[in-house]
């Protein structure tokens, strides 16, 4: 049989250029996307580029052309329209008589042929190239004519979104140049990394050599990094109509940071999903995954989680810095005063601890915080958390598995069994949990624990509804902690900022009793993203349960009742922090109304 009647895969299998198992995993990759069999092997870094395209061509029986050394005269481009060229992914290169040739990444395209000889009128002679260089010869502008030089590069919009025409391989060199050389490692097993087409180590300790095995890799790779480098807790992958979108939240505020053509979201998902272990070929139901990434020196583990879309799967991953739970409580933000209460309660031998507030707003950052200092070998602490985030040594860390049957309600029974000192449970949300943890801390336990409720007063009656009896509550919670995030003004472009005493009086601003400070607003740099804003730190409100307020519980007082009497004994509130942290500099009054003030509060 000829090479020009085999299979492609069955071609790159005869020569020994991939393995059967690496042929499978492609062809499974392949029914998400309508990319060749060659390009998939070649997005997954089995193969390399220049391999497939020769092969290819010779399969096809049609020439290759390297369009690095092509010159493309506008005349030409001008000829077929630009939204042709998007959809096709086509470049026109020159006129043969009344021969078209034009450069595509799948030949044997006949609905592309066909519409570029309808809307030429030229008869269409089709010649082999690289996806991702006709990708960066397209002008942007609908209709053509830019030229080679006209437009921005489709597969990447910047954080700007800037004019310079800028191809994938030089995004991807721009993030290596960042992060000093590109020591990025992407940890797996041996299996995981032999499946990659990675390294037998499982680390990837020559990234400039695999980027120029694999665009998908280099895709992959440079989100990656410019998320960590840009202090990232989260990427969001989303699949949008006519693209996919990548953004990057950054202190708790999401920003769009690149957009990629439509058929680079099947790949790019896979990749993901390949990485994290999940099951590729399920596209369906929504997967959740890991991944383990070392940058400069540093772990950082990324939570991944797919849903299915009306687009196509849209991925979030949750970046963890592994050493970020170590910076000790002096680091979070809090006053002298608060921080001492916080360490008076956890030094105690029983009771509850809780911590409380929104999703991201660092409760389970304090609480590693506090595990971290209070560590020590005379001590058993033991974790039930949903996932594991964070893994400190010293510690007996337990993740619930809901298939397993290991809930927080089985695994808090099995503590008690494990001569625990201390027990940290991830968070309180259902009666069973709270019920056994309250027991826990009755019987001679310290337990550390979340609640998701807006202020501190407002835990004890969020465990009232949900069935926990109010004299429980009193003898067993010792003290609650309520938190927010919010934006720090960026050290690199701020300048003193004048605002009214009436402005601040929202917060509880009195001229007589807050004093005076020298305010600070970002006017917005580089280093900021023009925002303002760089790094975030904490707001907090500690209430210290005492013989007042405990009465108060058992006598099921409402919550203004029971922050009233918080209050008058020494409580400071989230607004008073935030107005503190105003008055410092450290924050501006838009940003404290942001993340502080709701409706009703």
């Amino acid at each position: 049989m000829s090479i020009a009647k085999k299979p492609i895969g069955e071609i790159f299998l005869e020569k020994g250029m991939v393995t059967e198992e690496q042929l499978k995993e492609a062809e499974e990759v392949q029914k998400q996307t309508t990319q060749p069999l060659g390009q998939v092997l070649v997005d997954l870094g089995f193969i390399e580029e220049r391999m497939f395209l020769d092969v290819y061509s010779k399969q096809l029986g049609v020439p290759a052309v390297d369009l690095s050394s092509v010159k493309v005269e506008d005349k030409v481009l001008a000829l077929v329209p630009g939204d042709l060229m998007q959809k096709h992914q086509v470049l026109p290169l020159r006129l043969d008589g009344k021969r078209l040739i034009v450069a595509m990444a799948d030949p044997k395209n006949v609905f592309a042929i066909d519409d570029l000889r309808m809307a030429t009128g030229y008869d269409v002679r089709p010649v082999l190239a690289a996806p991702a260089q006709i990708t960066s010869r397209i002008p942007v502008t609908p209709g053509g004519g830019g030229g080679a030089k006209g437009g921005m590069n489709p597969m990447l919009a910047g954080k700007g979104g800037g004019g310079d025409s800028q191809s994938l391989d030089s995004s991807i060199g721009n993030a290596l140049k960042a992060m000093g050389g590109g020591d990025v490692d992407i940890a797996g097993d041996e299996a995981e990394g032999t499946a990659l087409g990675l390294r037998d180590s499982g680390d990837i300790d020559d990234v400039k050599e695999l980027v120029d095995e694999a665009p998908i890799i280099k895709i992959v790779n440079a989100i990656f990094q410019q998320a960590i480098l840009d202090g990232a807790s989260d990427i969001h992958i989303e699949p949008q109509r006519r693209n996919t979108r990548v953004r990057y939240r950054v202190d708790g505020v999401l920003h769009e940071v690149m957009k990629v053509p439509q058929y680079v979201q099947a790949p790019l998902l896979s990749r993901v999903k390949i990485m994290s272990e999940m099951n590729i070929a399920e596209r369906r139901i929504p997967q959740d995954g890991r991944i383990h990434i070392r940058l400069k020196k540093k772990d950082y583990d990324m939570r991944v989680s797919t849903i299915p879309t009306t687009n196509g799967e849209k991925a979030v991953m949750r970046i963890l810095d592994k050493s970020s739970v170590l910076i000790g409580l002096d680091k979070l933000g809090l006053y002298p005063e608060d921080q001492k209460g916080l360490e008076v309660l956890c030094a105690q031998p029983n009771g509850m601890v809780l911590s409380t507030g929104p999703t991201g707003s660092g409760k389970t950052t304090t609480q590693y915080s506090v595990l971290n200092i209070i560590n020590s070998v005379e001590k058993n602490i033991i974790t039930i958390e949903d996932p594991v985030e964070y893994q400190l040594p010293g510690l007996s860390q337990v993740a619930v598995n809901r298939k397993a049957g290991l809930t927080f309600g089985n695994a808090l029974r099995s503590f008690v069994r494990q001569d625990p000192d201390i027990i940290m449970v991830g968070e309180i949300r259902d009666l069973e949990t709270a019920e056994i943890a309250i027991q826990a801390s009755l019987t001679g336990h310290l337990v550390l624990s979340t609640l998701h409720t807006n202020d501190a007063a407002s835990a004890v009656t969020r465990l009232v509804d949900m069935g926990v009896e109010p004299f429980l509550i009193s003898a067993s919670v010792i003290g609650v902690m309520a938190q927010r995030l919010a934006r720090k003004v960026c050290e690199n472009c701020k300048e003193p900022h004048q605002e009214t005493p009436e402005a601040l009086s929202i917060l509880g601003y009195d001229p007589k009793k807050s004093g005076e400070g020298t305010l600070f607003k970002g006017k917005g740099c580089d280093n900021c993203r023009y925002t303002g804003y760089r790094g975030r730190l904490g707001l907090y409100e500690l209430l210290q349960i005492n013989a007042e307020i405990a009465d108060l519980v058992v006598r099921r007082a409402p919550v203004s009742e029971i922050k009233q009497a918080a209050i008058a004994n020494g409580m400071k509130t989230l607004q008073e922090d935030g107005l503190a942290k105003i008055l410092d500099g450290l924050t501006t009054l838009e940003e404290i109304m942001r993340v502080v003030l709701t409706a009703g509060h």
